[in-house]
């Protein structure tokens, strides 16, 4: 599966891994199949321990603002968008009667349950490492996904009624994977760049960047 390859990871037990990826419609049409959902219990629990470890050793806060970071960063929003990023979603065994609704709460369930099926086969360490290379670049690009910056840098400007707009500016790959790059525009001038692997993505960090200079 191309979501482990890229991290060096090779699952021993196939079948686990596949049921990582089968939602309960899918096993109620095919019997004797697991579903996800005793795989995205422990996943759950092993993404509190590795976030939490990873800001109680690499930050000051104290336990409330630590609890809100981690919070942020295991958020369903945040899950179903690393298992987007790392294309988890385009292996998920849906049944006939849920194909066309595969949403962020399922994406995010399946994501919890990949890391426990990594979790289980190949054990703390390994999992540890492929949560930090995912979740990490994230953290350090410090975006909080329970703030909709878009939002908060339209609410900045509007007082003033100026227009703000996003514009591509470039397209390309890097690592097999599209990159966007987006400037946002207050009245025509630039004030935030942003890139990432979606435009929703880049705009959420140009407009990141232009909140973080407003507010200065």
């Amino acid at each position: 599966m191309d979501f482990l390859e890229r991290f060096n990871i090779k699952i021993n037990d196939k079948e686990i891994l596949q049921t990582a990826l089968t939602h309960s419609s899918y096993s109620n049409e095919h019997k004797g199949v697991l579903n996800y959902e005793r795989l995205e219990y422990l996943g759950d629990a092993v993404l509190e321990l590795v976030t939490s470890e990873y800001f109680y050793l690499n930050t000051k806060f104290k336990e409330g603002q630590m609890t809100k970071m981690r919070a942020s960063y295991v958020c369903e929003k945040a899950l179903a968008t690393y298992a987007k990023e790392i294309g988890i979603d385009k292996h998920i065994r849906l049944g006939h009667g849920q194909m066309n609704n595969l949403n962020d709460t399922i994406i995010a369930d399946v994501f919890e349950a990949v890391v426990g099926a990594i979790y289980l086969d190949q054990g703390f360490e390994v999992v540890k490492k492929y949560i930090d290379a995912i979740i990490i670049p994230y953290i350090d690009k410090k975006i909080d996904f329970n703030i909709d910056y878009k939002t908060k840098l339209q609410e900045l400007v509007q007082t003033d009624k100026k227009s703000v707009t996003y514009e591509v500016i470039n397209e390309y790959e890097k690592n097999h994977k599209k990159v966007f790059e987006v400037v946002v525009k207050v009245d025509e001038i630039i004030f935030g760049r942003g890139k990432g692997n979606s435009k929703k993505e880049a705009e959420q960090l140009a407009a990141l960047d232009a909140y973080n200079k407003s507010c200065r």
